[in-house]
C-alpha cells in the first residue's frame, strides 16, 4: 500500500514538473520575441537576412532584362524619342528600354523622361515593337533641379557612343553628378551615361560629354574599367 502512495506521489510530481517546465518554456519564448521587439538598432535577425538576400537575388535577376529587350525591341531610340516628343513636345533626358510587367503583361517598352514645353517633367512610355505611346503622365516627383539640356543633344550622344560599342542602347541619361575625375578632383560634370548591349555579346556603360561629344569607357562586362586609365598604364 505504501509502495503504491509512493508511485502515485512521483507521478504527481512529475506531472507537476513537467507543467512548470512547460511553462518556463513559454516563458522563456516570450522573453525571446519581447527581446526580439527590442533588438537594438543595427543588428539583423535571420529573417531580416533571408530578405536582404531575395532582394539582391532579385536584383541579379533584373541584370539580365537589358538583354533579352535589346533583342526584342524593334523601335530604335530614336524612333522612341520622336514618338515620345509627337505627344510631349519639349526635350527627352532620359530613355531606358526595359520589360514593363506592372501595366502591360510584360512587353518590351521605351520609358523617357521628358522636360515638357510647358516647363514641367512627364513620363512617356513607347511600346517598343509598335511605337505606340502607351502612357504619358506629369512628373511631380522628379527633383526640378536635374538638367533639362545640353549643347550635345540624346540623339547625338547616342550616336558618338555607338561608333565606340557598336550595338543596342538599352538606356540613356542626361546627369550633372559630381566627377572625381574632373581636372584632377571633384566637380559638377554635364554628361550622358550609356549603356549598349554590343553586338560582341558585352554590357558596356559610356559617359559621353555633354558639351564635347567625347566618349570614355566607364566599364564593359569583362570587369575592366575606364579603358584612358587602362591606355595611360
Amino acid at each position: 500500500m505504501k509502495r503504491n502512495v509512493t508511485i502515485a506521489a512521483v507521478t504527481a510530481a512529475v506531472l507537476i514538473g513537467g507543467t512548470a517546465a512547460a511553462t518556463v518554456a513559454f516563458a522563456d519564448s516570450d522573453g525571446d520575441r519581447d527581446r526580439a521587439s527590442t533588438r537594438p538598432a543595427g543588428t539583423v535577425s535571420l529573417a531580416d537576412d533571408r530578405d536582404e538576400r531575395a532582394d539582391d537575388a532579385s536584383d541579379d535577376r533584373s541584370d539580365g532584362r537589358a538583354p533579352a529587350a535589346a533583342k526584342s525591341a524593334r523601335i530604335s531610340l530614336d524612333e522612341a524619342v520622336a514618338a515620345a516628343l509627337k505627344s510631349v513636345p519639349g526635350t527627352v533626358t532620359e530613355a531606358e528600354l526595359d520589360r514593363d510587367d506592372d501595366d502591360h503583361d510584360g512587353r518590351t517598352v521605351w520609358e523617357l523622361d521628358v522636360r515638357g514645353s510647358d516647363d514641367k517633367w512627364h513620363d512617356v512610355t513607347v511600346d517598343a515593337d509598335n511605337g505606340k505611346v502607351l502612357k504619358s503622365r506629369e512628373d511631380d516627383d522628379r527633383d526640378d533641379r536635374a538638367p533639362r539640356s545640353s549643347a550635345v543633344t540624346l540623339n547625338e550622344a547616342a550616336a558618338a557612343a555607338l561608333k565606340t560599342a557598336p550595338g543596342t542602347i538599352t538606356s540613356i541619361g542626361l546627369d550633372d553628378d559630381d566627377d572625381d575625375d574632373h581636372k584632377g578632383g571633384k566637380g559638377k560634370v554635364l554628361r550622358w551615361d550609356v549603356d549598349i548591349t554590343g553586338k560582341d555579346g558585352k554590357q558596356h556603360e559610356l559617359k559621353v560629354d555633354a558639351k564635347t561629344a567625347k566618349v570614355t569607357v566607364d566599364r564593359d562586362d569583362d570587369g575592366d574599367d575606364d579603358r584612358d586609365d587602362r591606355d595611360d598604364d
